[in-house]
């Protein structure tokens, strides 16, 4: 029951991984004016993204210090993943070697 659980909780982690790539991306197109939000389809995308995001970012965003036009928020949020991720990871491990 914990190792499916665990597995559930990688799963939300590898997507929620990926929904923070697409949105770093998404934002330096928009920044760099490749895409243009005048788009409906975009606007809305990159507006349901941010909703999404912002949550993780709001409180890296109160510690960090301001780094001018750059955000490093994404990056820690990435780096917070990758440690659970393994953390997780390391459990399922235990949890499977001392059910054999």
């Amino acid at each position: 029951m914990l190792i499916s659980l665990i597995n559930i909780v990688l799963i939300l982690l590898t997507v929620l991984w990926w929904i923070i790539i697409i949105q770093a991306i998404l934002s330096w197109l928009v920044a760099f004016n490749v895409i243009n939000t005048h788009n409906d389809f975009v606007r809305q995308f990159f507006y349901a993204l941010d909703r999404l995001t912002a949550p993780l970012y709001r409180p890296i965003r109160r510690i960090l210090p301001d780094f001018g036009g750059l955000d490093f928020s994404p990056l820690v949020v990435l780096l917070l993943i990758m440690v659970v991720d393994q953390l997780l990871r390391g459990v399922q491990i235990e949890l499977l070697t001392s059910y054999q």
